[in-house]
């Protein structure tokens, strides 16, 4: 008979510890998400639609089951590929998966080595066809395409790691693009690090559009994008294409001197302990555009000071000016969209030599970004559909399981005080009822 191994407490001696508990997890609430992916159907898209260039069948864990493994540690927060292997027993993890054991570090470089661009295309596709299940599920038809880009610091000598002067830092400078409504990611592209904000942004953009034009042809798009978005090429786009669009300009002399002439016919000077702000419009155009366009401008006075401070939104919008300044200031929830996606799923750590492996990785992190998105939109209780993800897995991934096996059975006996159990089962049952995709 085998001796278990005890460790005694010295604060009370009574008590003893030994790590013979059994087919333990601490992550049992991933089988709500498990549950979601049978629903949706993320693991029968990833095995259909994946593709890595790699002549060399893994018997034990194909490169699906490999990506596979990698949004759901990401789900439970083990992030590095260094994870696999304190994670190869999980029991959990390998039910989920239907193995013995799960991928090591060493198979995970190994597909992060095989991995191409056409692999992370083939990722942005499987994300496309899910979201269009999302999408079926919950149908709407006015959507806001928030265009922004990020800094992610890199170390060492990463190809396409270069010094980025508005981050002040050595790196990668993707491009991002957000429903602003849901938070989904419609697209992310990694770019080299020293590439200008807007960079091929029409091209960015294509591939989006034409799916909005399949699922919703008749839904209203807005574009909505800061001033390094102010480029003729993505006005032209919208208009010709009939979208709306709200983007920021940069202030320059003669923008300047438009506000300056109205802010002179509103300034109170018997009122300067109070603030001032006022919202005006005029027509407007650059050099470098084909036709003159509105801009809407806030002029605004601080208390105390003699000067306004100016705003200026190029749009097309028929919103009153203040109502275009306001749709504008919402476009700062994308900066908590990209946040989540680095402090929820680390998508800006890109720790790979090859700028390929790197924007798989990139392609990775932002579908399981999209995964629990969804799944936080369709399948939670109200009052946890604000929830960010370290919140999630706080309250209903890291439960305590146990697995216990029986004739037909396999049976995961949970924390009974587990405080959140009626979200729990709240939740499962609002998967349950959603329709089937996979």
């Amino acid at each position: 008979m085998a001796c278990v191994q005890e460790f005694s407490m010295k604060f009370n001696s009574r008590i003893k510890v030994n790590f013979e508990g059994g087919d333990l997890t601490s992550d049992a609430g991933l089988l709500l998400y498990k549950e979601f992916d049978h629903k949706l159907g993320l693991s029968q898209t990833v095995k259909q639609l994946l593709v890595v260039n790699d002549p060399v069948h893994h018997r034990d864990h194909p490169n699906s089951d490999v990506a596979l493994q990698k949004i759901y540690q990401h789900l439970c927060g083990y992030h590095t590929d260094d994870h696999a292997d304190d994670l190869s027993n999980e029991p959990l993890l390998t039910a989920l998966m239907a193995k013995e054991r799960l991928a090591s570090q060493p198979t995970i470089s190994r597909f992060n080595e095989k991995a191409d661009i056409v692999t992370a295309k083939s990722l942005e596709r499987i994300n496309e066809m899910l979201q269009g299940c999302a999408y079926a599920i919950e149908p709407r038809d006015q959507f806001v395409l928030d265009l922004d880009s990020s800094g992610f610091a890199a170390s060492g000598k990463q190809h396409g790691a270069n010094y980025n002067h508005h981050y002040a830092q050595n790196g990668f400078h993707p491009l991002f693009c957000f429903d602003g409504l849901t938070g989904d990611c419609l697209r992310a592209e990694l770019r080299a690090g020293n590439v200008y904000t807007s960079r091929q942004v029409v091209r960015f953009m294509g591939p989006i559009l034409q799916r909005y034009q399949s699922w919703a042809p008749k839904a209203l798009l807005v574009f909505r994008g800061d001033s390094g978005f102010a480029v003729p090429e993505l006005f032209e786009l919208a208009e010709t294409r009939g979208h709306k669009y709200a983007i920021r300009l940069k202030a320059n002399a003669r923008l300047q001197s438009a506000a300056q002439a109205m802010a002179d016919q509103v300034l109170n000077s018997q009122k300067l302990h109070e603030r001032q702000v006022h919202y005006r419009e005029f027509q407007y155009q650059a050099k470098s555009w084909n036709g003159e366009r509105r801009v809407v401008v806030k002029m605004e006075r601080p208390a105390g000071e003699l000067m306004f401070q100016f705003t200026f939104i190029a749009t097309n919008m028929s919103l009153q000016p203040r109502n275009v300044i306001r749709f504008y200031f919402q476009r700062g929830h994308m900066e908590n969209f990209i946040k989540e996606a680095k402090n929820g799923f680390a998508c800006h750590k890109m720790s790979s030599t090859g700028f390929e492996s790197n924007a798989v990785k990139l392609q990775l992190a932002m579908l399981a970004y999209n995964f629990n998105n969804w799944f936080r939109r369709l399948c939670l209780p109200e009052a946890f559909k604000p929830s960010r993800m370290e919140t999630l897995r706080t309250k209903l991934i890291k439960i305590a399981g146990k697995l216990i096996y029986s004739g037909r059975y396999w049976t995961w006996k949970l924390c009974s005080s587990f405080i959140y159990k009626e979200p729990f089962i709240q939740t499962l049952n609002n998967i349950q009822r959603l329709p089937g995709f996979g």
